[in-house]
């Protein structure tokens, strides 16, 4: 994997630079950040392809760093906390983080979400147009841009929302999985935890329900989920 930029927003300086360290011996370059402060001024001034973030911070909290993230980007946050119990987890999912890690940590664990998140953006980032833009209805998803608009209106999500909804938008009317678009989109083996891809499968709809396609995602309870059933996938410009 090419060299890659990572942002670590920890206050720990002893943690920090065991992230650090952890993360720079795969060949990667760190940016240490002390506070939420200081890591949303580096968030702002340059584009990274990883941030690793506290949630208990000084300054900007964990959780508004990345609200404030999620308005303007897509690079994937790997939140690292002691709160590790399921309602922490699930609140910094539906603000828009990729994946939670609880303290402490296994350095081998925290490298390979790391190596999964990376590989995921850089396939984003990489990929190009050679299979062309999606449609259904009022929705429409770049992939060169890597933008989703919906009747016009372009749609801030993440980048697991993003991929879900691309899977989805690939075969509209046909049912995926919860662990088929686990396996897809995280790149792992589905190990029977349905709370992930629902959480993201949740922000999801809310955001397209904000921008006016309230019915897009439909469960197909006890398999998965499906694009809706009526309207139709595209693969170039509107009406082709």
């Amino acid at each position: 994997m090419d060299s890659c930029h990572i942002l670590v927003v920890e206050d720990d300086q002893d943690i920090n630079r065991l992230v650090c360290r952890v993360l720079e011996g795969a060949g990667w370059q760190c940016r240490p950040a002390f506070s939420g402060s200081e890591g949303l001024l580096w968030a702002e001034r340059y584009d990274y392809d990883l941030v690793v973030l506290d949630l208990m911070l000084p300054g900007v909290s964990g959780e508004e760093f990345i609200a404030q993230v999620r308005r303007r980007s897509t690079m994937p946050i790997i939140v690292l906390s002691a709160k590790a119990g399921v309602e922490a987890r699930v609140e910094v999912l539906r603000l828009g983080a990729d994946d939670f890690v609880p303290k402490p940590f296994d350095n081998q664990e925290l490298l390979a979400r790391a190596e999964a998140q990376l590989r995921r953006y850089k396939e984003f980032s990489d990929r190009g147009d050679s299979r062309g833009p999606l449609t259904w209805g009022p929705l429409e998803l770049d992939r060169e841009e890597h933008r989703v608009t919906a009747g016009g209106k372009r749609l801030t999500l993440t980048g697991r929302e993003f991929a879900i909804l691309e899977k989805l938008m690939e075969r509209p009317g046909h049912v995926l999985t919860r662990g088929q678009i686990y396996e897809s989109v995280w790149g792992e083996e589905f190990m029977g935890d349905d709370n992930t891809v629902n959480v993201h499968v949740s922000n999801l709809r809310a955001k397209l329900a904000r921008a006016g396609v309230a019915e897009a995602i439909r469960t197909v309870w006890g398999i998965g989920f499906t694009l809706g059933g009526e309207e139709r996938a595209g693969t170039g410009p509107r009406g082709l």
